[in-house]
């Protein structure tokens, strides 16, 4: 395809593209720059654009991805990652009352025992029980994906062995 056909497909479908843009936004303002982006992006990769193949889907791709990437982006941004020596932020009770004192004890136990480990296994475990995935972890904290993992088994298996007279 040469680049006087590519632009002037590209031109044709920027309409679409922009009502897909705002479908996966909802914010008229993203959708234009998701739709430049977009835009940009298949000029940029003009050359790796097969003829003979599915313009439009090839361009829905390419914004899907890029929205993708975006809002995958924006959630590890806003990730906290406690880095004070005794966890603090980590530690903090989300709901003061306990159902039980037993299920009270219970906590403070799994504080401790937790707390003992060494900071290389207790912060992934951390955060991974406040709802971090895997990935995740291992990206923040720049570990590999089998590491964070293993420190979390192992974690979970110290809490097992310590906790089991209290099940």
């Amino acid at each position: 395809m040469n680049s006087i056909n590519f632009k002037t497909d590209l031109i044709r479908v920027q309409d679409d593209l922009l009502r897909f843009a705002y479908k996966l936004t909802a914010n008229r303002e993203e959708a234009n720059d998701l739709l430049q982006e977009t835009s940009l992006k298949a000029l940029d990769n003009e050359d790796k654009y097969m003829p003979d193949t599915n313009f439009k889907g090839w361009i829905y791709t390419i914004m899907r991805n890029i929205f993708i990437n975006n809002y995958r982006k924006v959630v590890r941004d806003q990730t906290f990652v406690d880095q004070t020596d005794n966890l603090y932020h980590l530690n903090l009770p989300r709901d003061t009352a306990f159902e039980s004192t037993e299920s009270a004890y219970d906590l403070k136990e799994m504080h401790r025992i937790v707390n003992a480990l060494p900071r290389e296994y207790k912060i992934p475990f951390a955060m991974h029980v406040s709802g971090f995935k895997y990935r995740e972890i291992a990206d923040k904290l720049e570990l590999p994906l089998g590491t964070v993992k293993s420190r979390i088994f192992f974690t979970r298996r110290k809490l097992q062995q310590e906790l089991k007279d209290f099940v």
